[in-house]
């Protein structure tokens, strides 16, 4: 069964201008298969499950977290991508995920 089958997407990540197969797609350090993980669709990468980032903190959340009194324990996703440009490899990472 297809990826695009199994599964409505959940989170799209675009691919830089830059980019052109082949690739390695990363998340959060651990590769990523493509069919498996995710699906390539025009200049985005398309994943079947939910992604997050965890967003800017807020003065009395940097507090808590300064103090010690608290720590940070929400979703942060990182989706990296490696490709060749130029016959160097280069590193897209941290790339911004947003929902289809």
């Amino acid at each position: 069964m297809a990826f695009y089958e199994a599964m409505a997407p959940r989170s799209v990540v675009d691919l830089p201008r830059a980019v052109s197969p082949p690739f390695e797609v990363f998340l959060n350090g651990v590769p990523q298969t493509q069919g498996e993980d995710f699906e390539v669709r025009g200049p985005m990468l398309v994943f079947g499950k939910p992604l997050a980032e965890e967003g800017r903190l807020g003065f009395w959340r940097w507090l808590s977290l300064f103090l010690g009194i608290a720590g940070t324990y929400r979703q942060n996703d990182s989706v990296d991508v490696v490709y060749s440009r130029g016959g160097q490899r280069v590193v897209a990472s941290n790339l911004p995920i947003r929902e289809p």
